[in-house]
């Protein structure tokens, strides 16, 4: 396997293994996406990527993060989003969304307003989850949801899927990840629940599986359903890459095509910092569940994504912060490998850059 080879998974061929990750930007109101946001990822589209996925979107206006994350709760969210992905399409580019409720992280401020005090410009909410229990010291107490709620959450997040079929997504990635709702459900660090949806491994494991088999049964065959999920918690008593692999196997049975490794998502974690620091994660639950896996953290250099794909351990490589820096990188690392870039700049660029002036030295 190489950066520039294709993937067929489904009805749906990657034009080469270079995705870009998901990136929270915080810069909505009302879960409606606009000109910011066909920008943001357009340029990656013209910078050589295979695929672009849209950052985590609420199914729920209660399950964002920040009162400026999108939204896919309502049938007034499709436009803007269909805006994107037409130009994605247009450039021959995969588009992909990541369905997400961030539960007791929910109703928080964008980063950069943090510390400044009460909130002026954005509605704040409680936020929920499997239990009363707030994610740190300084967020907010959750409330915990009634077993009615769980067992309603599949049916949203499969009339978000719709949804995002209707805007025109190559393929859904549910958000199981980085402590979020799902996540929350998983481990034993947020679930304290005491009914059929937590304490066992298997109580546990029960809403985010109902959640894939509800999005599998809407979305349609000839498409690919990826799945985000944290590996391991690296907190003690929180998920093992053991509970993970447990999970990712059943997961795949449900028709989980990709999953996306992360790991993390809880304070106090224990996962070292470095370039290609989920990579173990990934290469092991390829190996158990025999399904294809995407590659992320800190995965922008060029000679380790490739070596990843050579060696096996990863069949896609996400890119987050190094495409932020260079919306080009594909491209760049196409021409590095010595092989063929999906197109090396468009031909505005490559027009102008075609004439551009010698400079003298001075």
């Amino acid at each position: 396997m190489t950066l520039t080879a294709p993937l067929t998974i489904r009805g749906v061929t990657f034009p080469n293994r270079m995705v870009v990750s998901p990136m929270c930007q915080y810069s909505l109101r009302e879960g409606l996406m606009g000109d910011w946001h066909l920008v943001h990822l357009g340029r990656f589209a013209l910078g050589g990527f295979g695929a672009v996925v849209v950052e985590a979107t609420g199914v729920t206006a209660e399950g964002r993060i920040t009162y400026g994350c999108p939204g896919i709760w309502s049938e007034d969210h499709i436009p803007g989003l269909a805006r994107v992905t037409g130009f994605l399409r247009g450039q021959g580019v995969v588009s992909g969304i990541q369905l997400a409720h961030a539960g007791r992280k929910a109703s928080t401020l964008p980063p950069w307003r943090i510390g400044e005090g009460a909130e002026a410009d954005g509605t704040m909410w409680q936020p929920v989850a499997p239990s009363a229990l707030a994610h740190g010291p300084d967020a907010q107490v959750p409330r915990e949801l009634t077993g009615d709620e769980v067992a309603g959450l599949p049916q949203v997040f499969a009339e978000a899927a719709e949804r995002a079929l209707r805007a025109g997504f190559d393929f859904v990635e549910i958000h199981g990840a980085h402590g979020y709702l799902l996540n929350q459900f998983l481990s034993p660090l947020a679930n304290h629940r005491t009914d059929d949806w937590g304490g066992s491994r298997e109580n546990r494991m029960r809403l985010p599986l109902a959640v894939i088999a509800a999005v599998r049964a809407v979305w349609p065959a000839d498409r690919p359903l990826f799945l985000r999920l944290s590996a391991v918690d690296g907190v003690e008593g929180g998920v093992t890459l053991e509970d993970s692999i447990v999970f990712c196997q059943k997961a795949a049975a449900l028709g989980v095509d990709v999953f996306d490794v992360s790991a993390t998502g809880f304070a106090g974690a224990k996962v070292a910092p470095g370039p290609g620091m989920f990579l173990p994660f990934a290469s092991a639950i390829r190996q158990a569940t025999g399904k294809p896996v995407m590659a992320v953290g800190m995965m922008d250099d060029v000679a380790l994504a490739a070596d990843a794909l050579a060696r096996e351990k990863a069949d896609l490589v996400a890119i987050g912060r190094g495409a932020l820096d260079d919306p080009n990188w594909a491209s760049h690392a196409a021409l590095a490998c010595g092989t063929t870039p999906r197109q090396a700049w468009t031909k505005q660029v490559g027009y102008a850059l075609e004439r551009r002036p010698v400079r003298s030295a001075t």
